[in-house]
């Protein structure tokens, strides 16, 4: 059974398991390739002047990567359901067992709704500000919780901020993911940029 099981792709899902994954949770995710990123063109994400969309998508992909996330990709979910230690996510090629779930598939809810989450007035899954669900350690992030406030940057912090709780419930503390220049060279070694 692993730890974090991350159904989408985009910003949201892939900032999820950067976060996770690089703090030591074993973090699967599974992507239909479907992130509205592939049309977008960024010219309004902190840190970055200008960069295709598709550009981005790829570059977060690297970097999970990196941190040894198990990524499926063109795989999807076709259910997710709650289990007594935690959920099972069920794909054409078989289930998945974890503690966590991030439901990261944009405006679409459907998981969310299969799972029994529970919907706002105006039909967007209810979560806290940490990103969590009615249902415990399930987390909803991007355009599923929000009302037309679609933004890469906003889901990318949807997703940190359902990391950081459940690292924070891991840990049994708050916990903070906060690098100083002596982990980077630690960690990446020569490929630091120090400028």
């Amino acid at each position: 059974m692993g730890d974090v099981l991350i159904v989408g792709g985009g910003p949201a899902g892939l900032s999820a398991a950067l976060f996770t994954a690089k703090n030591g949770l074993e973090t699967t995710v599974f992507d239909t390739d479907g992130t509205w990123m592939h049309k977008a063109h960024l010219f309004n994400y902190p840190g970055i002047g200008s960069i295709d969309g598709s550009n981005y998508i790829e570059a977060l992909r690297d970097q999970v990567d990196d941190f040894g996330v198990d990524r499926h990709q063109e795989t999807e979910v076709t259910a997710v359901e709650s289990t007594d230690g935690g959920f099972t996510v069920t794909t054409d090629d078989g289930e998945y067992e974890s503690s966590y779930v991030v439901l990261a598939t944009g405006a679409n809810r459907d998981l969310a709704e299969g799972l029994g989450c529970a919907l706002t007035d105006e039909g967007i899954v209810d979560v806290d500000v940490t990103m969590e669900t009615s249902i415990e350690d399930a987390y909803a992030t991007g355009a599923m919780v929000r009302a037309e406030e679609w933004q890469a940057v906003i889901s990318a912090g949807d997703g940190a901020a359902a990391a950081l709780n459940i690292l924070t419930k891991e840990k049994g503390e708050h916990f903070h993911d906060f690098d100083v220049p002596g982990d980077a060279e630690e960690l990446f070694g020569s490929l630091v940029d120090s400028s």
